[in-house]
C-alpha cells in the first residue's frame, strides 16, 4: 500500500486567470489546430472536438451534424461492416469520423474486412477499452500498427504519463485520458479507481508532448468552461458524451412525461449497453455505468455553437489568437479550497 500525498485537482477545482489582450473579438480567435503525428502520415486539420464513441453519441447523423463545423465523431464500433463501408467511402474529410473498435478477435477481423473492402475510406481509428493498462491493450496496439502503418491510431483509457508513453511507443498516435469521469460512468464508486481529469490531463500531456505524441481528454466536461479547461490544461483533442447527448442526432429511446420529451443516455458499461450488445451482464463482472433520461434538446447545432462561442470567449480573456495558444497563456487558480470555506464544508 502507498499513499500519494500530491495535490490532483478536477476541472471544478480550478479557474483561468484572465489576461491583458490584444483581441478586438472573438472573431479573432482561430479554434482550429494542424497537427502532425508520430507515427501516421496523415495530416490533421479541425476543430479537435470529437463526440464520443458511445451507442447514443457516436452516429452518423452526429459525424453529419459536427462535420461542417469541422469537429470529428468517434462511431459507435456496433454498425455492420456495409454500414461502415458505405459511409467512410462518403466522407471527403477523413478526420470527420474515427472508425471504433475492441480488442477482441471478432474486433479485429471485422476491422480487417472492412479495411480490405475500402482500403482508402478509414484514416482514423478509435481503439477503445475500459482499462487501458493490460499487457493484451498494448499488444493490440503494436499489432494493429504493425499491420497499419498509414493510419491515425487513438488508443486508451489510461491516465498515467508512464502508460501514455507506452501507448505512444507502441504505436499510438493519440492517446486517450480519463478514467471514470463520465457523467454516466460509475467505474471510481465501483472499483475506487481513477484520477482527477485536470491533472491526469496536465501529466499526460506533458508525457505525451515529450515524445511527439498527442492525448485527448475523454470525460468530466460538462461545460464548455470545461472544454476550455482541458484545453488549457495541454489536451490536443477533447472527446465528449453527455454534453452532446439527447439531440435529434442520438440514438436511444424517447419517452413522454407530462408533456415533455425526455432521450436515453448511458455509459457503455452500463446494464443497458450490455443487455442490448452482450447479452447481459456476465457472471464475473458488475455494471460500471449508468442510465439516464435528458430532456430532447432538438438539434446539435445550437449546443456545438454555445460550446465554440465559449471556447472563442475564453481565448479572447487570455489572448489567445489561436487555440494553439491557449494553453501557453493559461494560468489556473485554485478555488475548491475557498469555495468549501464560503459554504461552511470541512
Amino acid at each position: 500500500m502507498h499513499i500519494d500525498n500530491s495535490l490532483r485537482l478536477d476541472f471544478k477545482d480550478v479557474l483561468i486567470r484572465p489576461k491583458r489582450s490584444t483581441l478586438n473579438s472573438r472573431s479573432d480567435v482561430d479554434i482550429t489546430r494542424d497537427f502532425r503525428f508520430l507515427h501516421s502520415p496523415h495530416s490533421y486539420h479541425g476543430v479537435p472536438i470529437i463526440a464520443a464513441n458511445m451507442d447514443t453519441t457516436g452516429t452518423f447523423e452526429m459525424a453529419k451534424a459536427l462535420d461542417p463545423l469541422l469537429l470529428s465523431t468517434a462511431l459507435d464500433k456496433h454498425y455492420s461492416e456495409d454500414e461502415l463501408i458505405g459511409f467512410f467511402s462518403g466522407l471527403r474529410r477523413k478526420s470527420a469520423a474515427f472508425y471504433t473498435m475492441g480488442i477482441g478477435s471478432e474486433d479485429w477481423e471485422k476491422f480487417l474486412r472492412v479495411r480490405e473492402k475500402a482500403p482508402e475510406a478509414v484514416e482514423y481509428v478509435c481503439v477503445d477499452v475500459a482499462n487501458g493498462y493490460t499487457e493484451r491493450f498494448v499488444s493490440f496496439i503494436k499489432k494493429l500498427r504493425e499491420k497499419c502503418p498509414d493510419i491515425v491510431l487513438m488508443a486508451g483509457n489510461v491516465v498515467t504519463g508512464d502508460m501514455t508513453e507506452e501507448l505512444l511507443l507502441a504505436g499510438a498516435d493519440i492517446v486517450k485520458i480519463g478514467i471514470g469521469p463520465g457523467s454516466v460512468c460509475l467505474t471510481r464508486k465501483m472499483t475506487g479507481i481513477g484520477y482527477p481529469q485536470l491533472s491526469a490531463t496536465i501529466e499526460c500531456a506533458d508525457a505525451a508532448h515529450g515524445l511527439g505524441g498527442r492525448i485527448c481528454a475523454d470525460g468530466g466536461c460538462t461545460t464548455p468552461g470545461d472544454i476550455v479547461k482541458a484545453f488549457g490544461a495541454g489536451a490536443d483533442f477533447v472527446m465528449i458524451g453527455g454534453m452532446l447527448a439527447a439531440h435529434d442526432e442520438c440514438r436511444g429511446k424517447t419517452v413522454v412525461k407530462d408533456g415533455v420529451a425526455y432521450r436515453q443516455f448511458y455509459g457503455m458499461s452500463s446494464e443497458q449497453a450490455m443487455n442490448r450488445w452482450s447479452g447481459g451482464v456476465a457472471g464475473y463482472r458488475a455494471s460500471e455505468g449508468k442510465e439516464v433520461f435528458l430532456p430532447s434538446r432538438g438539434p446539435v447545432a445550437a449546443t456545438v455553437q454555445e460550446i465554440l462561442g465559449g471556447l472563442r470567449s475564453a481565448c479572447t480573456y487570455v489572448g489567445a489568437r489561436r487555440l494553439k495558444e491557449l494553453t501557453l497563456r493559461t494560468t489556473f487558480v485554485r478555488v475548491a479550497q475557498q469555495l468549501n470555506e464560503v459554504f461552511g464544508k470541512s
